[in-house]
């Protein structure tokens, strides 16, 4: 039952044992981690375009992403606003960071861009495809299979070389408590959404175990489940970062967790650059915390729900 878990976890594991020091080469880490992840998307792209019913597909893919993106949505807020009472913390009144972005549009250039690269695949695939027929389609998914286990190798190999020490994760009270708030509030409401989206019940944990972080939700279920309900995860994890940089610079005086929860394992990366121009040199530790244990979360919650399927 889970060998298709141990799989794709042994890549993951083989990366994070590897130390890397020198900064040009966590660099190019870096860069080859963005471009495996535009690879990846575009061959999704190529994917969608060969099912049956393109139009109808899509409106499906998008009528269950917009489900499960509300249902936990209201799940997350919920949970963070009243962890935000609990454990009430006040954000900084001014910005810290030189080169943050100055607008929402600068900010959400690169989600716009992950979109654009699916949407690019998805035209390819409809323009070769009734040439080359259908063994593009599988060229693609078995392409896309293979660069993901180098995807995980490179993001177990950043993972551990993150520069965050075990001791400083846990040691950070607020951060560990809105990444659990987050995490138990999003499981809870996959389970809500499965019956609704026609999942079983650990196939609705899978698709809401992404926290946040589309481009690995979506390759990694879109490898199990097939191209739409990857294509749902990506779309259900975007648009979560999409609203967290609107939320961020409007809750953060009054509900700093829920702010920095929100945007989820993204908190660490795309929207932190929002969460220290308007909440303050604090709010840094406690986002990267969060995010780090999010990200450190989702691959394996992910690939274990979805081993429970077989």
């Amino acid at each position: 039952m889970f060998s298709g878990l141990l799989i794709v976890l042994l890549p993951l594991v083989l990366g994070y044992l590897v130390p890397v020091r020198s900064p040009q080469v966590q660099h190019t880490i870096n860069r080859a981690v963005s471009g495996s992840v535009y690879m990846i998307l575009l061959l999704m792209g190529v994917s969608l375009a060969g099912l049956e019913n393109l139009a109808s597909q899509f409106s499906r893919l998008g009528g269950n992403a917009l489900l499960l993106f509300s249902i936990t949505t209201l799940f997350n807020l919920a949970a963070l606003w009243w962890l935000s009472h609990r454990l009430p913390f006040k954000a900084g009144d001014s910005p810290v960071v030189k080169d943050a972005p100055t607008s929402k549009l600068a900010a959400m250039q690169g989600s716009i861009l992950l979109v654009a690269v699916v949407a690019g695949g998805v035209i390819i695939g409809l323009l070769l495809g009734p040439t080359v027929g259908e063994a593009l389609f599988n060229t693609a998914d078995l392409l896309a299979e293979w660069v993901l286990y180098l995807l995980l190798v490179l993001i177990g190999c950043q993972l551990r070389n993150s520069g965050m020490p075990l001791r400083q994760i846990l040691i950070n009270r607020m951060g560990l408590a809105i990444a659990v708030t987050l995490a138990i509030s999003s499981l809870l409401a996959g389970l809500a959404a499965a019956p609704l989206l026609s999942l079983r019940w650990n196939e609705g944990l899978a698709m809401a175990s992404g926290f946040g972080w589309y481009s690995l939700s979506a390759i990694l279920i879109g490898d199990q489940l097939g191209p739409l309900m990857g294509g749902v995860a990506f779309f259900n994890d975007l648009t979560r970062e999409l609203l967290a940089f609107i939320l961020i610079p409007l809750v953060i005086h009054r509900h700093t967790a829920l702010a920095i929860g929100y945007g989820g394992a993204t908190s660490m990366d795309f929207t932190l650059p929002v969460i220290q121009q308007h909440g303050g040199v604090a709010c840094v530790p406690i986002a990267v915390v969060s995010g780090f244990i999010l990200s450190l979360l989702s691959p394996p919650l992910i690939l274990f729900f979805l081993s429970l399927s077989v």
